[in-house]
């Protein structure tokens, strides 16, 4: 263990910015704390908010309402690290597709890629995602300086799940017959979403962002072969034209025994693990003092009590020299109660009465 100019282990001694001090390689005394979705349903605030604004895409991309709700959990609860609110779909819009949210549905995208002449038909405008560089620089300005300011896009693979369905698809069957019947297209779209990608998250970056995420949120779909084509690869362009500015983390959800690969084949800064993932499998199995960001299962967050407390025991158990940051498995559910988001906190920082 390295010692500071004091004499002090420097394990010992917490960073300015722990979040960002831990994707860079430096293992906290205390892990740094967000959570997938942090900002959202789940707050009261939040809610009011949505209620006098409107839908879930038109708080995305006002500026001021999208500053405010990412600031929300920072002042609540004092997390380490603030997320851009906005949402992985905004590519597609700046590609040229039309993107909107039903009621109780989700997202609905047109039209669907479902041919070459579709995709060569849009007509691209990144200006459209000038508002979400408005929000970043309105929360680089109200951020405190010890909370690391996350940016994110989704990646290639679960971006062009979308676009092709024109919808979220629990089985992604649409996407996976076009990569099977027309390889040519599908490599067309996903390099299109790579190209979009790199631009916007390093205009992120520029506008302020201090980190970034690509939630591959579907690449649990694939074949080993598949995965190696439409998960690694994309995500490798990014992150290589991306990490002169800032770490990235990756996030394959669902890659299993695929993970290990993606570490060392990405080259991303960190990887974050979902909550299927077994803590002590992915330390040993992950490149030595690579980053790990996980992995708490979003119903143990709800169930709360001591399910709670052992679940966060057991991941913070599992990387006793890895540099690690406390998150769950996936996104933070609607109904989760507020006093167990308190709970977690105090429990991971050790001041759990």
């Amino acid at each position: 263990m390295e010692s500071s100019s004091s004499g002090i282990p420097a394990l010992t001694l917490r960073a300015s910015k722990p979040l960002l001090a831990t994707l860079t390689g430096t293992r906290q005394p205390v892990p740094p704390v967000w959570l997938m979705r942090q900002a959202g349903r789940y707050l009261p605030e939040y809610r009011a908010l949505r209620a006098e604004k409107g839908g879930f895409l038109a708080l995305a991309m006002d500026s001021e309402s999208a500053a405010e709700i990412t600031l929300q959990p920072i002042r609540r609860f004092g997390m380490d690290g603030a997320i851009l609110f906005s949402d992985i779909l905004v590519v597609p819009m700046a590609l040229g597709q039309k993107l909107w949210f039903e009621t109780g549905e989700g997202p609905r995208l047109a039209p669907t890629v479902t041919a070459r002449d579709v995709l060569d038909g849009f007509d691209a405008d990144s200006s459209v995602l000038e508002p979400i560089y408005g929000t970043i620089r309105r929360v680089k300005a109200a951020l405190d300086p010890q909370t690391t300011f996350l940016g994110f896009a989704g990646s290639p693979w679960t971006v062009a799940t979308y676009m092709i369905a024109g919808q979220g698809s629990r089985e992604q069957a649409e996407a996976r017959r076009l990569a099977y019947r027309d390889q040519g297209l599908m490599q067309a779209l996903v390099d299109r979403i790579a190209d979009q990608t790199i631009a916007y998250l390093r205009a992120q970056a520029e506008a302020g962002v201090e980190a970034v995420q690509l939630f591959d949120s579907w690449s649990g779909s694939l074949s080993p072969a598949q995965f190696e084509r439409w998960v690694i690869a994309p995500n490798a362009r990014i992150a290589a034209a991306v990490r002169d500015l800032v770490p990235v983390i990756g996030f394959p959800k669902g890659a299993g025994g695929k993970l290990a690969a993606y570490a060392r084949e990405t080259g991303v800064d960190a990887i974050g693990l979902d909550e299927t993932a077994d803590p002590e499998w992915a330390n040993a199995v992950l490149p030595e003092g690579l980053p790990v960001q996980g992995n708490l299962d979003p119903l143990a967050l709800i169930t709360g009590g001591a399910v709670l407390d052992s679940a966060i025991d057991r991941i913070l158990a599992a990387f006793p020299a890895r540099p690690h940051v406390f998150n769950l498995g996936h996104g933070i559910l609607p109904d989760t109660p507020i006093a167990h988001v308190e709970q977690l906190l105090a429990r991971v920082r050790g001041t759990a009465e």
